[in-house]
């Protein structure tokens, strides 16, 4: 391979020699053999009586395309003919193809024609690579030809990509049926399909200078794959690599952050209405364990804390210092926390990168760098660590101590999860701000909470990734122990600009995005309540064993539409075996339904909503059970509430547990119902059928992804 290596570093280091972004045809078709994707016969003509020559020999029929350095998009500049026969043929499509180009663009460069053998007929798909600003190197596989860019039907991998990654992507298209065969056509090849992403990705990632890769059409048969059209183009330079610390590095920062033993509050304020204040309060109100130390120049005594001057001043060590001043002080005063040895600083002032002051953040980096110290913020509202007592915000306190794990970029709403949290009694493991994440971000936070005893899920609301690749490489670390939910904010696609390749066209913003998070197993949420929903159910719902759900429901409405909901995400309702329906007709009424769902009619009293919840629960072929809950004065709301926890906990007590969601149409008194079952192991919402069933699909798609069911 390193033979290969050499020969296509050799092409892409003329092509940069001569000031070109763009390798020509020929230039194309090495790099393509090197690394074993299959291409045409061909060959380049200067002149008509070459192309005759060269079609003659490749064998009829064939296709030309403009050969030029300056015109990428051939198509365009009525530089293709295809289907050529005849030697009369060539000679005339040599003539129209250069008069096209010229006319196109006048001053561009033309090398000749390339005379290329007919592809076979197939199913045209497009396998190109990008380079992400946010991943870095990405594979793009997809319907190809020229309708690429309007049908959007690709997907997205990190690069390189495994066979697995490949044959994933294969069927992770809306048009997955086209390559298995339709309406009597045969097959594509798969294993060819899989290999040539596989050897494309490697190509991507090997070669740091290769901006684009695009094979568009790629022709996909029973027989193989050929890439009719290869180009490829280089970038400008290479981005710097980011700094990157070690596993462990990470954990024992983040340790003495979220677990300090003690706490310096720069800028910390008598006056009532200053966030240095606010800050000192909820640490102090907040009955954090640990040692606080003020620092005001201008004060003795804060809150009946003895104040520092300066933080040099503090005695003993320091495991975080909290910068409650304004932005152009911070500079100085991080210095001053470096050669104290302090290996945190929470930058709670904005006026840094966010407000184009990109100088004085770079500043606060470098410093952080040169004195070791991690930097979480600026431009954020703090965060709170509940286990330990300690909030360190300008915010209202909270101190429900609980399983999840929240972060977010936007202050704004790190306060609606504030809100969430309050209103469900959602007991968290900690809520952290992230601000313009000038250090610390999500890869360390994941890395930390993935160990972290008290954390069981970790929700985060992010709008960028400062490096995706490090995101991704701490996920799947983290979602095989306990879930992650995203809330990607900016779905707009960046794909609208100008893009050198129909790949680099499609790699949009959230399209890369989307597929990548999936791809790293952390479940995407499509809005904030969603987030905060799958965040607290996730924790309740035991893991399911299986893909069999049943619907028992009160309503024949309401099981529709949890079917449907079932369907919209990704789960399958059970199809009910005799024996299991004849024993579910015992239960119910004649005028009932049994099969799935299992309609018990609205007027039962509750021991059929028992009876049949008791035999969900019992029967080992039913993995989960979706309760459509119908108020009526016969089964009142908290009589099915607390009939449903009790069948549930003596499963449970049994070592049997399901997870079971619920709906709960009808009154006012559904609500109250609703979170005494969310309380006690059942997920359930009034007035929803959506909710409760979007939560199971969440718990679902992680148990897929953690490797605990296939």
């Amino acid at each position: 391979m390193e033979e290969q290596k050499a020969s296509v570093r050799a092409v892409l280091a003329a092509a940069r020699a001569e000031g070109r972004t763009a390798l020509t045809a020929s230039e194309g078709q090495l790099v393509a053999d090197a690394y074993g994707i299959p291409t045409p016969a061909e060959g380049l003509a200067e002149c008509a009586d070459d192309a005759v020559s060269l079609a003659d020999r490749i064998g009829f029929p064939v296709a030309l395309k403009i050969a030029s350095p300056d015109i990428l998009h051939k198509t365009d500049a009525g530089g293709v003919r295809i289907g050529l026969g005849s030697a009369a043929e060539v000679r005339g499509a040599f003539t129209a193809i250069v008069q096209n180009a010229k006319a196109y663009a006048p001053a561009a460069r033309i090398t000749g024609v390339q005379v290329q053998q007919m592809v076979p007929e197939g199913q045209e798909v497009i396998v190109g690579s990008v380079t992400d600003p946010t991943f870095g190197k990405i594979v793009a596989f997809g319907l190809g030809g020229v309708l690429v860019e309007v049908l959007k039907d690709v997907t997205f991998r990190l690069a390189p990509a495994t066979a697995d990654d490949a044959r994933s992507m294969l069927d992770g298209i809306r048009a997955a049926e086209v390559l298995r065969g339709v309406r009597g056509a045969p097959p594509a090849d798969r294993a060819a399909l899989t290999d040539l992403i596989v050897r494309t990705s490697q190509l991507a990632a090997d070669f740091p200078e290769i901006a684009e890769v695009d094979l568009n059409p790629v022709v996909a048969s029973a027989d193989g794959v050929m890439a009719a059209d290869v180009r490829v183009l280089l970038s400008d330079g290479i981005a710097p690599a980011r700094r990157r610390y070690s596993r462990e590095e990470i954990l024992t920062a983040m340790r003495r952050l979220m677990e300090p033993r003690s706490v310096a509050v720069i800028g910390a304020s008598n006056e009532p209405g200053k966030i240095g204040n606010s800050v000192m309060r909820n640490l102090i109100d907040g009955g954090f364990p640990g040692e606080i130390h003020p620092v005001n120049p201008k004060a003795d005594d804060i809150l009946g804390r003895k104040a520092y001057k300066t933080v040099g001043e503090v005695p003993g060590a320091v495991d975080v210092a909290v910068f409650a001043i304004p932005a152009p002080f911070v500079p100085a005063a991080l210095e001053e926390a470096g050669r104290k040895g302090i290996p945190n600083a929470v930058l709670i002032p904005s006026g840094f990168a966010e407000t184009g002051e990109h100088a004085l953040q770079e500043r606060i980096v470098a410093l952080g760098e040169e004195y070791g110290i991690r930097l979480l913020g600026p431009n954020i509202y703090g965060y709170y660590s509940p286990w330990q007592d300690l909030c360190a915000t300008f915010c209202t306190p909270y101190d429900v101590r609980g399983p999840v794990a929240l972060t977010s970029q936007s202050g704004g709403i790190g306060m609606a999860i504030l809100g969430f949290a309050r209103t469900t009694r959602t007991g968290v493991s900690a809520i952290v701000g992230l601000g313009n994440k000038s250090d610390v971000d999500e890869d360390d936070l994941l890395t930390y909470f993935g160990e972290d005893d008290h954390t069981e899920c970790i929700a985060m609301h992010l709008e960028d990734l400062k490096d995706g690749r490090a995101f991704v490489e701490a996920a799947r670390e983290t979602v095989r122990k306990k879930p992650i939910v995203v809330l990607k904010a900016g779905r707009t696609s960046a794909g609208a600009k100008a893009a050198g390749s129909h790949t680099g066209a499609l790699a949009g913003d959230d399209a890369v995005y989307d597929d990548i998070l999936r791809q790293a197993g952390v479940i995407r949420a499509p809005g904030l309540n969603d987030m905060l929903e799958y965040a607290r159910a996730l924790p309740v719902l035991p893991t399911p064993r299986g893909d069999n759900i049943v619907i028992i429901t009160g309503a024949g409405g309401s099981g529709v539409l949890l079917s449907d909901a079932l369907v919209d995400n990704g789960l399958r309702l059970m199809e009910i075996p005799k024996d299991l329906d004849a024993a579910f007709r015992r239960f119910i009424p004649p005028f009932g339904a049994a099969g799935n769902p299992v309609d018990i009619t609205g007027g039962e009293p509750p021991s059929t909503y028992e009876a049949t919840i008791r035999l969900g629960m019992e029967d080992p072929r039913i993995h989960a059970l979706v309760l459509g809950y119908w108020h009526t004065i016969v089964t009142p709301p908290m009589v099915f509430a607390k009939l449903t926890v009790r069948v549930v906990e003596e499963f449970r007590a049994r070592g049997i547990e399901k997870p079971v969601v619920a709906s709960l149409a009808g009154d006012t008194e559904v609500e109250e119902a609703a979170a005494y079952l969310f309380a006690h192991g059942v997920v359930a919402h009034p007035y929803t059928t959506e909710k409760p069933v979007a939560a199971l699909g969440a718990k679902y798609r992680w148990a897929r992804a953690a490797g605990l069911l296939t």
